[in-house]
């Protein structure tokens, strides 16, 4: 019982993730790097911020929690900063490739590095008992996101530019597949800023901190590394197209909107990782589950951001093998996260 609600937990914070890329449609007036940069603060900042609070005990604060243990806080927030990268490119996936294709390629590849090489880090032999459980398990879902990316060329294939482009404006398949492997490769850094801040966890575990809340401190060091890069990114951005006037040249209708929906983008991409933090407390007695976490947000992320870009009709006029492509990967996505479960 406890396994099915971590795993629902985690489910809920992957709706989340998968649904935080629609208000992007609803900011009116901003560039790309204006939005990115103000959405950043909530999801990256705020919200991270506001999480970790509940892993704070009344005999610390929370600057105290987050330098708990020295070294360990700086490789969180190092492995923070290279996941900046991947964040960032992973936004512009979405402006390529769409919220389906785009959010497939990266999260397949984030997939299989952020669970593999921890694994691996730990000494974890992959090639028998658990080990192999976890490898067979990765590539399912791995299986699962290539089918769906095949799909998604599919789709590019079948339909016209004009069609492209009505679906997703700035449409680019090439570029937008070099961009979402990069995205993915450095997404993985995150799963490690929380393998690095796992002496944290245990810290704070020691000092009475229920088990459900302490991880959420080393996902603030993780998106606090996230946030310089992406923040230095934006700014220079805004320097370079001189949209800096973004902020306050619009009206305070408009601005007030904008302000909204970036907090409502930011509080549902952080979801991801808290749901993930508070799952994985109830998975503690499958080591197997608890190991093959990270590969379940993935691939419930692509499995719901599909979802997605069906509702999007993303996917329309992409004829029928596509869908019946699209379905079997979404289908072999759902099996790569009972599959550990049934060979226990």
């Amino acid at each position: 019982m406890e396994i099915l609600i971590g795993l629902l937990i985690i489910a809920v914070g992957s709706i989340g993730q998968a649904s935080s890329y629609v208000p992007i449609k609803k900011v009116k007036q901003w560039s790309w790097e204006s939005f990115w940069l103000v959405q950043g603060i909530f999801a990256w900042l705020l919200f991270p911020f506001a999480g970790a609070l509940l892993a704070v005990p009344e005999s610390l604060n929370i600057f105290e929690v987050l330098t708990i243990s020295g070294v360990t806080s700086w490789k969180a927030t190092g492995f923070g900063v290279l996941w900046g990268i991947g964040g960032l490119t992973f936004g512009l996936s979405m402006r390529y490739l769409g919220v389906s294709l785009g959010q497939s390629l990266a999260l397949g590849t984030c997939s299989a590095f952020g669970t593999l090489i921890p694994a691996i880090l730990k000494g974890t032999e992959l090639f028998r008992g658990e080990g192999l459980i976890l490898l067979i398990g990765v590539a399912i879902a791995i299986a699962g996101i290539a089918v769906i990316g095949y799909a998604g060329a599919l789709r590019s294939s079948n339909m016209s530019e004009e069609e492209k482009r009505k679906a997703v404006q700035d449409f680019a398949l090439k570029k937008g597949l070099i961009i979402a492997i990069l995205a993915g490769v450095m997404s993985a850094c995150f799963a490690l800023g929380l393998d690095a801040g796992g002496a944290i966890k245990e810290s704070l575990i020691e000092k009475g901190v229920p088990v459900l809340f302490a991880g959420l401190p080393s996902v603030l060091l993780v998106t606090i590394g996230g946030f310089i890069t992406n923040a230095s990114y934006c700014i220079q951005q805004n320097i370079v197209n001189k949209t800096f006037k973004d902020y306050a040249s619009v009206s305070g209708g408009i601005f007030i909107n904008n302000l909204l929906f970036c907090a409502l983008a930011g509080l549902l991409w952080y979801s991801q990782f808290f749901g993930l933090e508070l799952g994985k407390s109830f998975l503690t007695n499958s080591t197997i589950l608890l190991a093959f976490s990270w590969c379940i947000l993935m691939s419930l992320n692509v499995l719901f951001s599909n979802v997605w870009g069906i509702i999007l009709k993303e996917w329309k006029g992409a004829g029928q093998k596509t869908v019946i492509v699209l379905t079997v990967g979404l289908l072999l996505l759902v099996f790569s996260i009972v599959f550990p479960q049934l060979m226990k």
